[in-house]
């Protein structure tokens, strides 16, 4: 429930989270204006050394508690208003949040149909994937943690929309367990994932109630 709102040092590391979620979502906003790799890589820098500075959030609870909306009209105003040689912080002045080679390396990999996209639709299919690697990446750390990494590199393809994904009998077979295994150990993992996700959409919205609309939103992003 957005603890980042809050002066403790637990806040403080809670806003900058929020901060590398949402990087590459705001960076291909700030992309999609025409800039190069490196003068959104600034600009976005600069965006959020200005948030992480303010420490004012009391604004999302009039865009509903939703953080996602609240930083991409912030983005906008700051993109609108600020002067690049004021407002940027100019590389290798300060900690980036997230690497320019990084940054880079996602752009080359990335296969949305950009062209078709506009930026705010871009920002938000991002959000949408930071969102599910994050809920993945905690997954994977759990069955690393409980000696299962190869079980849980079977299973995740199950979660994904893929007609080529494998079936529970081809998992059992390659795993050598019984297909009723792997159906409870899918139906488990699918209950975790759930879990997880509402526990990361939690991060980002003030009201509870708030949680099961961004849920929502999360779904259709992915699925249009």
């Amino acid at each position: 429930m957005l603890d980042a709102q809050s002066e403790s040092p637990s806040a403080q590391e809670a806003l900058e989270k929020l901060c590398r979620t949402y990087w590459w979502p705001l960076y291909g906003f700030v992309r999609r204006q025409g800039y190069s790799p490196e003068e959104a890589q600034d600009l976005t820098q600069g965006f959020f050394a200005m948030l992480l500075e303010r420490r004012d959030f009391d604004a999302v609870r009039q865009e509903k508690g939703r953080l996602r909306s609240y930083l991409l009209a912030s983005l906008k105003n700051f993109l609108a208003k600020a002067h690049r040689r004021a407002t940027t912080i100019k590389r290798g002045e300060g900690r980036p949040l997230v690497p320019l080679d990084e940054l880079l390396a996602r752009e080359r990999a990335d296969l949305e149909p950009t062209d078709a996209l506009s930026a705010d639709r871009i920002y938000e299919r991002r959000w949408a994937l930071t969102l599910l690697e994050q809920v993945l990446a905690r997954l994977g750390e759990e069955y690393r943690v409980a000696g299962s990494t190869r079980l849980f590199e079977e299973l995740k393809q199950l979660l994904a929309g893929d007609p080529d994904r494998p079936s529970q009998a081809q998992i059992a077979r390659e795993l050598g367990i019984a297909e009723n295994a792997v159906k409870q150990a899918f139906h488990r993992l699918r209950q975790r994932y759930r879990l997880l996700l509402r526990e990361e959409i939690a991060q980002t919205v003030v009201a509870p109630d708030d949680v099961e609309n961004e849920l929502r939103h999360f779904i259709a992003v992915l699925q249009a």
